[in-house]
């Protein structure tokens, strides 16, 4: 059995599809992040990180129980236990977790960057640092698309870790200003991937969490969400 401790983000969403994907029994414990339960002891003591998704295996390597967080580092260990999601041909797998390292260095980041400075920060002079990373969003779906345009999938010809790892990020260009007519080939390989039953399994599951509303949560829990953000009276002085 694993445990899988997370909260409704892309990159929970990401190990929810890898479960699916897999056939793995899992049980989910919420960590409710905008309420800092990630700071308690307990989570600590499983993730220094402090940063959802964690899993616990019961069943790791030689039997033993393993604790993991990143999720590229989960995916890649539910890929290697099963057997499957990644190719067994050396030049072919690496080719794969290429994919899966772009996702991890560039998609997350920059996409969560966006994000927090459209949401978190819209004041006018924030606007350099919104015009930045939209523009590198959209150099990012680029990217993607001019893969896609040559293979089938991320990693290559077959579905992989690669592909379950940048599906919950690229799926909705439009919420990021993107032009889906740029985007032919992203956006069948995005309907392709939301086709597959373990995906829709995993979407129904994830959709069932719930979603914060977050104008009520910045006027209620104000505190809370600079605690989150490491900002106002969490934030490091500048060097």
């Amino acid at each position: 059995m694993i445990t899988l401790y997370g909260f409704p983000t892309p990159n929970v969403l990401k190990i929810l599809i890898a479960l699916e994907e897999l056939g793995e029994p899992f049980r989910f414990e919420v960590i409710e992040v905008f309420k800092g339960e990630q700071f308690r002891e307990e989570f600590g003591a499983l993730s220094v990180n402090r940063k959802v998704p964690v899993i616990v295996d019961e069943a790791g390597p030689d039997g033993e129980p393993l604790t993991l967080w990143e999720s590229g580092a989960i995916l890649i260990h539910l890929a290697e236990k099963a057997g499957r999601l990644l190719p067994v041909e050396p030049a072919e797998r690496l080719v794969a977790v290429q994919w899966l390292m772009w996702q991890m260095a560039g998609v997350g980041p920059m996409f969560g960057q966006l994000s927090h400075f459209r949401v978190f920060a819209p004041e006018a002079e924030h606007e350099y640092a919104r015009a930045r990373y939209a523009t590198e969003v959209k150099r990012l779906y680029d990217v993607a698309e001019a893969r896609l345009e040559q293979s089938t999938y991320l990693g290559g010809a077959d579905y992989s870790i690669a592909d379950i790892a940048a599906w919950p990020w690229l799926r909705h260009p439009e919420k990021r200003g993107v032009d889906l007519g740029t985007l032919p080939a992203v956006c069948r390989w995005v309907e392709a991937i939301a086709q597959r039953p373990a995906v829709s399994r995993a979407r129904a599951f994830y959709d069932a969490l719930g979603t914060v509303d977050l104008p009520k949560l910045m006027r209620d829990e104000a505190d809370a969400v600079d605690r989150y953000l490491q900002r106002g009276s969490y934030s490091r002085p500048q060097l």
